[in-house]
């Protein structure tokens, strides 16, 4: 896998809606993990909730989105991300990327081993775009 840079869009309660909405334009195969399946929440109201969708067209545009949790604030108009995201064989690159990007900027989740194995993290950088870091864990 190589390092992939694309939006990564965040909604209320209608990530799996507007994902299948985003299938119906650009075609591709969607793929979705819920709330129920990662264990992030015990809010029964939240099981169903899209933990992380991704739409990959055959032409190489990829689109991931997810719902924001009840207990997170939730913005209109600034719910988006830049994703950046590779496998181990990238990870001194993608790790630079983020040292660069967090730098004189504010980090909001820091790069850390996350619950489904990968590192990940998530910051602003010094100009205020919002950006997701996730290098995939080595192969077992």
């Amino acid at each position: 896998m190589t390092t992939r840079l694309n939006p990564y869009l965040s909604f209320r309660d209608t990530a799996k809606e507007a994902m299948e909405f985003y299938q119906s334009v650009f075609g591709g195969t969607l793929t979705r993990s819920t709330f129920a399946e990662f264990r992030v929440s015990e809010d029964p109201f939240e099981q169903d909730k899209t933990m992380h969708a991704v739409l990959e067209t055959e032409r190489g545009l990829v689109l991931m989105g997810a719902d924001t949790p009840n207990s997170m604030e939730y913005t209109p108009g600034t719910n988006y991300a830049v994703s950046l995201s590779g496998d181990a064989t990238e990870d001194a690159e993608l790790h630079g990327f983020w040292d660069r990007l967090s730098a004189g900027g504010t980090v909001t989740m820091p790069l850390n081993k996350a619950l489904w194995g990968d590192s990940f993290g998530m910051c602003l950088d010094k100009f205020g775009v919002s950006w997701m870091v996730n290098i995939a864990g080595s192969p077992a």
